[in-house]
């Protein structure tokens, strides 16, 4: 019959330890963390997912148009069916360089070589991809506070969750197991909230990052092989 009751007890015990029975049971300040690392996990996953799916798009225009660029067209075809108004990074610096070489040679008398036309058009390109960059890596920046913060956050709520157990534990003048057991779970449940959302938070923005830095990298190349094809352009028109 104890056996029995023993393990009624425990069965009972098991079921106030579930997710829902520990965030019930926690005190308001243990819930608000609970409530906003959750919130900020939700977060987190949704810049995730829209970043991994814009790297993945601008990528794939990035190739396309490349193909295009140098399939040995018209560069004013392309600049005006690309260039004029661009729908992603790469077809953006090419129509920053593409319309202020455009616009500089409309100059009556202008000397394409020397008047300054290379410079205006190198510092066009790097503005542009300056501007897109900024607007890829939008909120990326939280992906880096997050990490490093969250699993303080979750700590923050352990140690107050503790000291709300052990101030419960004192006024019942009891320190069984099935006493002590609940109060420190909730406590140690914010923790575990705030590694499960500073961990993906940590390995999506190094991979992230890494991947911006890439296509950084491949937008500096493409422009500076058009400035070259620009500069010989102008020394063509100069001769």
């Amino acid at each position: 019959m104890d056996q029995a009751v023993n393990a009624a007890n425990l069965g009972a015990a098991a079921g106030d330890l579930s997710m829902w029975a520990l965030f019930m049971h926690a005190s308001i300040v243990v819930k608000l963390v609970m409530v906003g690392l959750v919130t900020c996990s939700v977060i987190v996953w949704a810049i995730i997912f829209d970043k991994f799916t814009t790297i993945r798009r601008v990528t794939r225009l990035g190739n396309d148009f490349e193909e295009r660029f140098w399939a040995g067209g018209s560069l004013d075809d392309l600049y005006e069916s690309d260039g004029a108004k661009p729908v992603h990074p790469m077809a953006a610096v090419f129509g920053a360089a593409m319309g202020e070489w455009r616009r500089s040679s409309r100059i009556a008398g202008i000397d394409l070589v020397h008047g300054g036309v290379q410079d205006r058009v190198n510092r066009a390109m790097a503005i542009t991809i300056t501007r897109e960059m900024d607007r890829l890596n939008r909120w990326v920046i939280f992906l880096a506070t997050i990490g490093p913060v969250a699993p303080f956050i979750g700590l923050f709520g352990t140690v107050w969750g503790i000291m709300h157990a052990f101030g419960s534990i004192a006024a019942m003048h009891n320190t069984n197991l099935s006493v002590v057991a609940p109060g420190i779970s909730e406590a140690l449940f914010a923790t575990a909230i705030g590694l499960v959302t500073a961990i993906p938070a940590v390995i999506a923005y190094n991979v992230i990052s890494n991947s911006m830095s890439v296509f950084e990298d491949r937008l500096d190349a493409f422009g500076t092989e058009f400035a070259a094809i620009l500069s010989r352009q102008s020394e063509e028109r100069g001769a």
